[in-house]
């Protein structure tokens, strides 16, 4: 340093001391410092004070020379120690010196820079807090700093700053927080222990708001709960912790749209094999899930982008157990904030005046402002639906309906969504059909397919409640038009029957004629015709389907949908199918289903007397599709007591190809005259005189039948029979006087049976002629019997 150059007022002396390189003698000079500011203080002389300070930054603590830095370092310290309450008059040229030596290389130096800011500060107290910026942006640097000495002489300045903004009410915040949301990235564990130890300190604060300020750092939050440090982890989960405490206090207050993406974001996990990403998504499930509960009714906007966080989660294992349980609640609480009011358009929801529910959360002039906007522009799966907050006021809560259908579909379409998600997805469709029918039903076209081959799933439980929402969409009054499809090619329409309780509208039940018919009714409405042809065709073309699902499907049909209905409309369907081969099989299902099912006890009953019109009209279209299966059109008539009539079918078993297969049915239907179903049938072999066509048709059965372990069961049977001598056919006019009143049927029960024979034939000559034709020839060696 050039030491003729002029110091005053600083005394040649003091300036060789400041430039010394022992500590000891720079003190003694930062002790004349004080002494010779002390004196311009008493005198009121600002100027010299300011040329002083100004000579000890730019030719000391500025300088190219480490001792002369040192000096001047501990000369400022002393000015700001002689100044004492005016000290903040000069902060700024004190500090901003100090600060640059912030960045010196020399550890030592950094160290002496700290030391200085610490006695500057700690004179100052609050008059710092205008400067407080600059003075968090240095320590933030020391915090992170390599050398020991230094990193524990920025944490005794970090811990009086701490306790200076505590004790202050003049904190500016608006200030702080675009630096805090700076620094608050930094991966640096010293940083962001750092960090997160300030904002615990300024959210314990009672003058300071921090949290309107929450959308701008809670992002930074959930990547500081993501760092390898058990301890950062702890802190931020505390700081997390007293955030959402206050959230629930002050729940009207709270900026929950500007907050919304980022637990969107924070709810997935992109690397599942980071144990730190549990915690996060933990944390960010839980926050959503108040913030669901908190919100009320306006999140239904903004809907799909929490969906699309909380379906993945439903699937975890109890590894993830809390997650899991955290997304369910979610998952729970959002669906009941659906309501039929959500179904009304929005030229007919008024202008918002009706009164608040008690589920919605007061609002104040704030929230209308702070409301989420679902966007839609997500075009893949990977896609994250995200909220965007609107300066729109919206007195109106709309449900983010296409959105959320549009989330549904894409896990309904993903093959890696897990068996709980999918299950969540059906029940989700299922509460928005009975909720929002109306404007569901714009959805159903698109819908439909995935949801008929959702049914080929692996998990029962899929499909059952994928079998409760085609049921809804089947039969529900909203999904009713004019034109009903392929139900227009009948010429007569079939009124379809919901069973008590499965629907809260009012049901009619009228007559139809007896013949071919279509479902097509206000009861069942256009979509389930449309169904029970699509399901059809499904089991045509997945024949492992109809073998292994195929009976679970139907039951479960027939449960939510009326047996009666089902059974009519596929019947309906079967008599115009093209594959006579799939017609059998179908035939034969439905038939096995129809005998042995407990859930179609009621239509047993009714189609076993045949006592209606409504009960003959439903024999009759059975009948019809069940010729496609000799032995199935047997069997249907032994459960309706048309013992004549199936003695009739019998006779005409020898003209028809009797095959192994043709055998084996034939085989089951004895097995089922021997179970409970047909009790009634065996007992009517005590009256010999009254059912000579039944023992008749039995005994043809047992002359069909090779010398087997059925024909053994059934011969076992017929003998049982009491006075053979008896089964002769007696006249016909006595026959009729003789049965019992019990046994009568009403005059529109007789049926015109040698037209349902005829139609027996041609349908039977329909599969001759098939069989024929796939064989090239009438003898098949495959299909020929081999006794």
């Amino acid at each position: 340093m050039n030491t003729e150059k002029d110091f005053s007022p600083l005394t040649p002396n003091i300036v060789r001391a400041l430039n010394d390189k022992l500590y000891e003698k720079r003190k003694v000079a930062a002790l004349e410092i004080e002494k010779l500011v002390r004196e311009f203080v008493a005198q009121n002389n600002s100027t010299q004070i300011r040329h002083v300070i100004q000579i000890l930054a730019s030719e000391f603590a500025l300088s190219q020379h480490p001792h002369s830095r040192k000096g001047g370092l501990i000369g400022l310290a002393a000015c700001s120690i002689a100044l004492g309450k005016d000290s903040g008059l000069y902060l700024k040229e004190l500090i901003e010196p100090v600060l640059t030596c912030f960045n010196d290389s020399d550890s030592r130096l950094r160290y002496y820079a700290c030391e200085a800011l610490y006695n500057i500060v700690k004179v100052a107290r609050g008059a710092v807090l205008p400067h407080f910026n600059v003075l968090f942006d240095g320590l933030s640097k020391l915090a992170a700093d390599p050398d020991p000495n230094v990193k524990s002489g920025s944490e005794l300045l970090d811990r009086l700053l701490k306790d200076i903004v505590t004790e202050s009410n003049k904190f500016d915040l608006v200030a702080f927080v675009p630096l805090l949301r700076e620094r608050i990235y930094s991966n640096n564990q010293y940083a962001r222990q750092f960090i997160i130890s300030w904002i615990l300190v300024l959210e314990s604060v009672p003058d300071i708001n921090l949290l309107d300020y929450l959308p701008e750092i809670l992002d930074g939050l959930f990547q500081i709960l993501g760092d390898s440090s058990k301890e950062i982890r702890r802190t931020c989960e505390v700081v997390l912790g007293e955030f959402l405490k206050e959230i629930k206090k002050t729940p009207s207050s709270v900026k929950f749209a500007e907050m919304a993406n980022i637990l969107v974001i924070h709810c997935q996990v992109s690397d599942e094999s980071k144990l730190t990403n549990d915690l996060i998504q933990l944390t960010a499930m839980t926050w959503m899930r108040e913030f669901i509960q908190l919100a009320g009714r306006v999140v239904l906007p903004y809907s799909s982008g929490i969906l699309t966080a909380v379906l993945p989660c439903l699937s975890y294992d109890d590894r993830k157990k809390s997650t899991k349980e955290a997304a369910s609640a979610c998952n729970h609480s959002l669906m009941k904030l659906v309501t039929p009011e959500d179904d009304e358009d929005e030229e007919e929801a008024g202008s918002g005046d009706s009164p608040p529910r008690e589920d919605s959360l007061p609002k104040t002039e704030g929230d209308t402002n702070d409301m989420l906007n679902a966007s839609q522009e997500s075009v893949g799966f990977s896609n994250i639906c995200f909220f965007t907050p609107t300066s729109a006021d919206r007195s109106q809560v709309t449900l983010d309906l296409d959105g959320i259908v549009q989330v549904l579909d894409r896990h309904l379409h993903d093959s890696s969504t897990g068996m709980m998600t999918r299950i969540a997805v059906l029940k989700w469709l299922y509460h928005l059909y009975i909720k929002t029918p109306r404007k569901m039903f714009r959805h159903t076209d698109s819908l439909f397919p995935m949801l008929l081959k959702t049914l080929s799933d692996e998990s029962d439980e899929v499909i059952l409640k994928d079998l409760e929402v085609l049921a809804e969409i089947a039969s529900s009054p909203a999904g009713q038009t004019d034109s009903s499809g392929s139900c227009d090619n009948s010429d007569s329409k079939l009124e379809l029957q919901v069973p008590e309780g499965a629907k809260a509208g009012p049901q009619t039940v009228v007559g139809s004629k007896v013949g071919d018919s279509s479902p097509s009714t206000p009861s069942m409405n256009s979509y389930f015709y449309k169904f029970m042809i699509n399901l059809l065709k499904r089991f045509s073309l997945e024949r492992k389907l109809l073998e292994n699902r195929g009976a679970f499907i139907i039951r479960q049909l027939c449960l939510l949908l009326h047996a009666e209905n089902i059974f009519h409309s596929m019947a309906d369907i079967l008599l115009k199918e093209e594959d006579l081969k799939f017609a059998s099989t179908m035939v034969q299902t439905l038939n096995t289903i129809l005998l042995t099912s407990a859930e179609l006890f009621q239509l047993r009953n009714q189609l076993k007397d045949l006592r209606t019109q409504e009960s003959c009209a439903l024999f009759c279209c059975l009948y019809r599709s069940w010729c496609h299966n000799p032995v199935a059109t047997v069997s249907l008539c032994f459960l309706t007591q048309n013992y004549r009539h199936a003695y009739d079918l019998i006779q005409k078993f020898g003209d028809l190809e009797v095959t192994v297969d043709f055998l084996m049915e034939v085989d089951k239907l004895v097995q089922l005259i021997e179970s409970p179903i047909f009790t009634y049938l065996r007992l009517q072999l005590l009256d010999v005189e009254n059912n000579p066509y039944l023992i008749k048709a039995l005994y043809g059965l047992l002359m069909l039948l090779p010398q087997s372990q059925a024909f053994q069961l059934l011969s076992h049977r017929l003998r049982c029979v009491p006075n053979p001598e008896l089964m002769r056919t007696v006249d016909e006019s006595k026959y009729i006087e003789s049965k019992t009143v019990g046994t009568k049927r009403p005059a529109y029960a007789h049926m015109d049976y040698n037209d349902l024979l005829q139609h027996f034939d041609r349908v039977q000559s329909k599969h001759l002629e098939v069989r024929h034709q796939r064989s090239g020839r009438a003898d098949h060696p495959d299909r020929k019997l081999v006794l």
